[in-house]
């Protein structure tokens, strides 16, 4: 069964093993929203819109990467591509909101349902701090408990990470709880996870109200976020890497 539409509300954990090890944890919140079902959100909550100004908001162009301006249809296309068949299914994005006009995702994380309910694909949609963004496909193996998932990475994310990396996922499959736990390895073994998890909470007025008072500003506080661990990990001693081999 397709969940529908909601709040997540939780917390970001980063582990660091190697050249030094580092670890950073801060609250934070996503909107898990149906496609299909932003529309109807626009016209019938006050505090959240598409595609223009308000105290929270989703605008397609924080995601599409075409001109064509329809996010569904190029999620199909990854999809598709990917060599995956998801049979017109529902798909749902995890992700977090603009907040007063301003938004930087570091992963937008889509969940793609075949018709009959299964889950199909997962697409993890990865935006850099340099203004670009990558999209990986990966189909979704078994039909029960946690989502298992690998690739070699193939987007330039971080300049303390080398782009010779393959990722591992581990998906808790969205619910009463969400989590998404990603592992990035060498050679020689785990370098750096990073996970989100978050527990639902009904997507109205008065729950993105809360949200906005428990944690103001959570999209500015995110880039400025990852700006101040990066000087940590400077301070540190970790050296930057180039951007070589990034899509």
């Amino acid at each position: 069964m397709t969940p529908s539409s909601a709040l997540f509300l939780g917390s970001v954990v980063h582990r660091r093993l190697k050249p030094r090890r580092h670890r950073l944890r801060y609250r934070a919140y996503w909107l898990f929203l149906d496609l299909e079902d932003i529309d109807r959100l626009d016209g019938t909550l006050r505090l959240f819109s598409r595609n223009r100004l308000n105290l929270f908001g989703f605008y397609d162009r924080d995601h599409c990467q075409t001109g064509r301006g329809d996010l569904r249809a190029e999620i199909v296309d990854a999809v598709h591509d990917a060599g995956i068949v998801m049979d017109h299914g529902r798909i749902c994005v995890l992700t977090m909101p603009r907040v007063l006009g301003y938004v930087f995702n570091p992963l937008s994380t889509y969940f793609c349902y075949a018709a009959d309910g299964r889950l199909a694909a997962v697409v993890y949609e990865v935006h850099n701090t340099f203004g670009g963004r990558h999209r990986y496909a990966l189909a979704v193996e078994a039909e029960n408990g946690a989502v298992m998932q690998r690739c070699a990475k193939r987007f330039y994310v971080s300049p303390f990470m080398d782009m010779e990396l393959n990722y591992s996922f581990r998906v808790m499959r969205p619910g009463e709880r969400v989590g998404v736990v990603i592992s990035a390895s060498d050679a020689a073994g785990p370098v750096l996870v990073a996970g989100m998890s978050g527990e639902r909470r009904e997507l109205t007025d008065a729950g993105l109200l809360r949200l906005f008072l428990s944690i103001p500003a959570l999209t500015l506080k995110v880039i400025v976020g990852i700006h101040w661990e990066a000087l940590r990990l400077w301070l540190k001693g970790v050296g930057l890497r180039p951007r070589t081999g990034a899509a």
